[in-house]
């Protein structure tokens, strides 16, 4: 999810006020031949080329108001980007690019120091690219949750995944049959990765007893009882 900061923490951070975006946006477009005026009606920043419109949206950081704003801007012309400072955290920008485009908007940023102004992205039509590895991921972890353990939420402890599970089913199978091999869990509970499970250990349940022999911990044996209801 975007993350979005208070225009106050930016002003802090980037030792910058709105207006001071103003000089840079309105020189960039400048230099591909708009004239440009700031604060026309409800948009901050306009440039005209002829017939060809574009509209700026400053802000000290990204923000709903401001992809609300923008958006509201794209009933006038499909050239709208949005104009923050420079910086922050790179994961945060990433995202809010990403939202931008989503919704056809172009990102701008004003670096501090010089006015430097940077593209981001353009304004302009966008489909996310669908990736069959993520896809196969999701149904991967569709598939191997047994029944829907997080209807509704999650549980009293948290969200169930099918790796927690897995190592339910890895740890009630030697809670019964005691300290067993590896592949007759895997072949008896219906557990694939019983062994790597038991050996990694994520959760302090197991112990290995001998070359590919695990047993069950006093941890695993609570952990049996915390889960109960998984």
């Amino acid at each position: 999810m975007p993350i979005m900061a208070k225009p106050n923490l930016w002003k802090k951070m980037r030792g910058m006020a709105e207006t001071d975006l103003y000089p840079p946006i309105k020189a960039h477009l400048q230099r591909q031949g708009y004239e440009v005026k700031g604060e026309v009606g409800a948009a901050d920043v306009v440039g005209r080329r002829g017939d060809d419109v574009v509209i700026v949206e400053l802000k000290l950081g990204f923000s709903l108001a401001l992809f609300h704003q923008a958006i509201d801007r794209l009933s006038t012309t499909d050239d709208v980007y949005v104009a923050v400072p420079a910086g922050g955290q790179a994961k945060a920008l990433k995202a809010n690019v990403k939202l931008a485009r989503r919704v056809g908007l172009g990102v701008l940023t004003v670096r501090a120091r010089d006015g430097h102004v940077e593209v981001l992205a353009d304004p302009g039509p966008y489909a996310a690219r669908t990736t069959k590895k993520k896809k196969t991921k999701l149904l991967r972890a569709f598939d191997r949750l047994q029944g829907d353990p997080n209807e509704g939420g999650a549980t009293r402890h948290g969200l169930v995944t099918g790796y927690r599970q897995d190592a339910l089913r890895c740890a009630r199978f030697l809670a019964v049959h005691g300290p067993s091999k590896g592949a007759k869990v895997k072949d008896w509970a219906e557990v694939p990765s019983a062994t790597r499970i038991m050996r990694e250990n994520h959760y302090g349940w197991f112990e290995k007893i001998s070359t590919g022999v695990y047993g069950l911990t006093a941890e695993g044996k609570k952990g049996m009882a915390d889960w109960a209801d998984v």
